[in-house]
């Protein structure tokens, strides 16, 4: 089969959205104007942390073309002062979260640079920007702190008074008497300090947002690119006190999201302020140096971890010790997914009886973090994965045979976990043997003796994972199907499409469960003028949520189909057979087209379900060659062999390993955001000091897939989207390391730039 066709009925399609994205006829968040529009630029704060001593927006509320100037004393007087969060669980001894006020502008007090300070409002967005330098600012420097660990120290600066010592939540997971005992008994301990780098998630889209308000209805119209109208909705109400049903949340297509644009960030409100202010709307797009410093960044952790193993390489226990930082303000999203997502997934792919976890959060002079894609699951498989392999190492025991020893078997599942997950089916050794087949794992020292030959050091590495999708923050997934005359059939979500191919998708399970063309079927994402309960995309959440109601809807539909049916036929609905968009019966000659229900009046059906949360996991294997008299290193074969359940659309499970084991890849040779340690200034601003992942890093990838169909999604999907990162950090590293190793390097930190890399082999080989 043609990977770049797909079947629906035995008719060939292809991805129905690229057209019209590669044509450049897409409709991106910058492109929505209306009548009348102003536009904002924000003045940002150049200081990690001082006080706002006064503030002179005199000269630019003079400027020429200058409607009005916005500062922190309006967002005070609005009350736009405190982000929703998503923690709602206890931590450790019933501690609740400390949530730090965070005024959508800055208010007596700048934290991090690039704080918003001030909002110009001005008929172009370019005498915005002029009339924004021309506002005085007078500051009175504080001490800054960017490291967590420093903040977390006796005597740290202190960001924020409700916060003390800069610890907003402290968590514990697992068993700490039960583990400190198998620590007691082990042969062997392996221990490691991990950092999993901050990263600018860098969507090709900027942000962007347009903000309306009819002060006849109190109601406001928000054009901003969204993984979820209802998410957006309920962030933006909590943080203004506007009641959610005053909100018209509009976005058709987004430019990438990986987490970032899950959230509804303070420009958007002060946005909202001014429109209401004024009675104009009000547009601000992003440059894209403001977003280096402002978007959302993403991981951030810092762990030490230990495993324990008796004499036949047996897991006995691990512990780790977390610091998740935060930046300068808790977003909604970073503090949950930071730490419950790697406490779901701690004891990984292992069966390892005892495991205690404790999790502190840390409040730095950066900008926030929140999730990024995989949103700490790729953070806890690295730090698992990398203790793993090295724990083989200095036991002498093949990485691969050493996880094989401790995998959780098959006729475990559904597998309860030390720390209270249930892990639903998989088949962890067929995965695994799947990979080192593929991937030529025996034939490995030949390799390396050739590489040896050619002046190079080649390394192998490998990573076995399970992550948790699905979960949202509303209970219920909804999807609306209404049924046109000519048969045509348009299903409505709220789950939104940054790239990952629901307008194929979606329509292919609608197609395939009712039988009819693939052509037959559209999707609309976020209509508001049909609002539906339902979740956001994010977390591998949109097949096993979205699309799974998406089956229920195709199902209702044909139910409530035969019911209609049997009265035009005349006979009993038990009577009526339904088959490739037409219903029959053989009491009766004629038959009834599905658009044959909806000429007489609307038809239309709504389904929802509540779908939990599926375990995909996989296996991927990397080899990498090191030149070391550069540093440099090449991915020379990547394999991935991946358990996302049933595959409803090859062409796009590829492309989301693909983008995945890239992304990650981007992460581990070069992606890092650099605060400086004095100052807190921002010294990885642009794409001339942040490096990106380009074509040609990562050159070919091997996938295959090995499903077991999950039980928890009536379509029998897991999630897939963050696998490929997910996966990819740890086999990375593993390879670099392991190339390494011979020379007495046991561990670098992400980015393994040739700079680190070649000083780490010329360090070695000093010492020898």
């Amino acid at each position: 089969m043609d990977h770049h066709l797909l079947e629906v009925g035995g008719a060939r399609v292809s991805r129905r959205e690229d057209l019209r994205l590669v044509m450049g006829a897409g409709k991106y968040a910058s492109d929505w104007n209306l009548p009348g529009q102003l536009h904002a630029h924000f003045l940002r704060s150049d200081r990690a942390h001082a006080k706002i001593v006064s503030i002179d927006i005199g000269p630019a509320l003079r400027h020429p073309g200058v409607v009005r100037v916005f500062t922190g004393a309006d967002a005070v007087g609005a009350g736009y002062i405190k982000p929703m969060t998503m923690l709602t669980f206890k931590g450790k001894d019933g501690m609740q979260v400390r949530v730090p006020e965070r005024p959508v502008l800055a208010h007596g007090r700048v934290r991090c640079v690039g704080e918003p300070v001030a909002m110009v409002v001005a008929e172009t967005a370019l005498i915005a920007q002029d009339a924004a330098e021309l506002i005085e600012i007078e500051y009175a420097e504080l001490a800054v702190v960017i490291d967590p660990e420093d903040a977390l120290a006796p005597g740290a600066p202190q960001l924020h008074d409700n916060v003390p010592g800069n610890l907003p939540f402290e968590f514990e997971a697992g068993d700490r008497a039960a583990t400190e005992a198998a620590f007691a008994r082990a042969a062997h301990v392996t221990r490691l300090k991990l950092e999993v780098t901050r990263v600018a998630p860098s969507p090709m889209e900027t942000r962007a947002c347009l903000v309306a308000y009819d002060a006849r209805e109190g109601m406001y119209t928000v054009h901003v690119h969204v993984q979820g109208v209802n998410m957006m909705r309920k962030q933006l109400a909590a943080y203004t006190g506007v009641p959610e049903e005053k909100f018209r949340i509009m976005a058709r297509d987004v430019g990438g999201a990986f987490g970032q644009r899950s959230l509804g960030y303070p420009e958007y409100c002060a946005q909202m302020l001014a429109a209401k202010a004024i009675g104009r709307p009000v547009k601000w797009v992003s440059s894209r140096s403001e977003g280096f410093a402002t978007d959302s960044h993403g991981r951030a952790n810092f762990v030490s971890g230990e495993l324990a193993l008796d004499r036949d390489g047996k897991f006995l226990g691990m512990r780790l010790d977390w610091i998740a930082e935060m930046g300068a303000y808790l977003t909604p999203t970073g503090p949950v997914s930071h730490l419950r997502n790697p406490s779901t997934c701690m004891t990984g792919v292992y069966r390892i009886p005892a495991l205690y976890g404790r999790w502190r959060t840390a409040l730095t002079n950066t900008n926030p973090i929140a999730a990024y894609r995989g949103a700490g699951r790729p953070d806890i498989a690295y730090v698992i994965e990398r203790l793993v392999s090295q724990a083989a190492a200095e036991t002498g025991v093949d990485a691969a045979e050493l996880r094989k020893r401790n995998f959780i078997p098959p006729e475990a599942f559904p597998y309860k976990t030390p720390t209270g997950s249930t892990y639903e089916n998989a088949d962890l050794p067929g995965v695994l043997e799947k990979a080192l087949k593929l991937a030529g794992w025996a034939g490995f020292g030949e390799r390396r003796r050739q590489s040896e030959k050619a002046g190079k050091l080649r390394g192998i590495g490998i990573s076995t994972v399970i992550e948790n999708t699905g979960a949202g923050l509303f209970p219920k997934d909804t999807i609306a199907m209404d049924v046109a005359a000519d048969g045509a059939v348009t299903v409505y979500s709220v789950s939104h499409s940054q790239g990952q191919g629901h307008e194929t998708s979606f329509a292919m399970i609608v197609a395939e469960t009712l039988g009819i063309a693939f052509e037959r079927v559209r999707l609309r994402q976020g209509d508001e003028d049909r609002p539906l309960f339902g979740n956001h995309t994010g977390g591998s959440r949109s097949t096993v949520g979205a699309g799974s109601a998406c089956h229920l809807a195709a199902k209702k539909l044909i139910e409530e189909g035969k019911a209609l049916a049997a009265l035009e036929l005349g006979v009993e609905p038990s009577q009526v057979e339904y088959a490739n968009g037409a219903f029959r019966s053989g009491e009766s000659q004629r038959t009834v087209a599905l658009g044959d229900l909806a000429k007489a009046k609307a038809f239309s059906v709504t389904a929802e379900g509540s779908f939990g949360s599926t375990f995909p996991n996989g296996c991927h294997i990397t080899e990498v060659e090191v030149d070391p008299a550069t540093g440099v290193t090449e991915i020379v074969s990547y394999v991935a062999i991946d358990d996302c359940g049933r595959v409803i659309n090859h062409t796009i499970v590829e492309g989301q390993v693909h983008g995945g084991v890239v992304q990650g890849a981007g992460q581990v040779f070069g992606e890092h955001v650099v605060y400086d340690r004095n100052t807190g200034q921002l010294m990885t601003g642009s794409f001339a000091d942040y490096y990106m992942p380009r074509a040609g890093l990562v050159r070919g990838i091997t996938l295959e897939e090995h499903p077991t169909p999950s039980k928890v999604s009536p379509l029998g999907v897991k999630g897939m989207g963050e696998s490929g990162c997910t996966a990819s950090l740890a086999a990375l590293t593993n390879a670099v390391i392991d190339a390494l190793r011979p020379l007495g390097v046991r561990h670098l930190d992400m980015p393994l730039t040739p700079s680190k890399v070649w000083h780490a082999i010329a360090a070695a080989r000093g010492k020898k």
